[in-house]
């Protein structure tokens, strides 16, 4: 077999690689990995967004228990100042009598601040749940993320380590089939869904996959072999083969 259909057959060779490199970086954009983590990330912010508001809440109620406290305290304090002087008997029998109406009104005032205060730290209970589930939610998140993260970093090494291996002949493939024919099927390829060469086997075109009719068969059976044939159809670059069936 003479060089033109030698390199020819490199063609569908060079054809082979560039469709195998394609489905490479096919795959590696359509990795399940991806769009489970495009999912979780998404899920991931709306968890964080929902955290930024929940401990805003509870920063919020905490400050209204401390205040609910203090307030609590200052009258327990002067409750107990006035118990004191009550008990101590000092003063005038009218001093004393005001004393008295003064702890029976701090005494309900107390009452009532205590209801507020208990009001107050329930509302912080159930921020302090609310947190703390989004935060654990947040936690299994984060590890399933980076155990996904893991996989898909596994993937896709394994999808450059075959990328390199299937891409290394083909500097020496293209220097075989020539400058002149690997500008045709490059522009072709482009053109035509990645593939620029087909193989004619059994009188049908590997590209479009149609059966030739008698007229191209015959056509092709008296081209010259170093003739760069194109199917009809999809005029990609036609390779004969030896089972081509002409």
């Amino acid at each position: 077999m003479n060089a033109e259909p030698t390199r020819q057959l490199r063609l569908l060779d060079l054809q082979a690689i560039d469709t195998r490199l394609d489905q490479i970086v096919h795959a590696r954009a359509h990795l399940p990995q991806l769009a489970e983590l495009a999912d979780l990330e998404g899920k991931a912010r709306l968890i964080d967004d929902q955290l930024v508001r929940s401990r805003t809440e509870l920063d919020d109620v905490q400050r209204e228990v401390a205040k609910a406290e203090s307030d609590v305290q200052l009258v327990r304090d002067r409750a107990a100042r006035d118990q004191a002087r009550l008990d101590a008997g000092t003063g005038t029998a009218k001093d004393l009598q005001a004393i008295q109406h003064e702890l029976t009104s701090l005494a309900r005032r107390q009452s009532e601040l205590e209801d507020i205060e208990l009001e107050v730290m329930e509302r912080a209970e159930a921020a302090e749940s609310d947190v703390g589930e989004l935060e654990r939610g947040r936690g299994e998140l984060t590890a399933r993320i980076s155990a996904l993260e893991t996989d898909r970093d596994k993937a896709l090494a394994t999808l450059d380590e075959e990328a390199a291996r299937v891409g290394l002949p083909r500097p020496e493939v293209v220097a075989e089939v020539g400058e002149d024919l690997v500008t045709l099927y490059e522009k072709i390829r482009a053109s035509s869904g990645g593939t620029g060469a087909a193989a004619l086997r059994q009188r049908r075109c590997g590209g479009c996959q149609l059966e030739l009719n008698s007229t191209d068969i015959q056509r092709i059976r008296n081209a010259p072999e170093d003739e760069v044939l194109r199917c009809e159809e999809c005029r990609r670059i036609l390779v004969r083969t030896p089972e081509s069936g002409l």
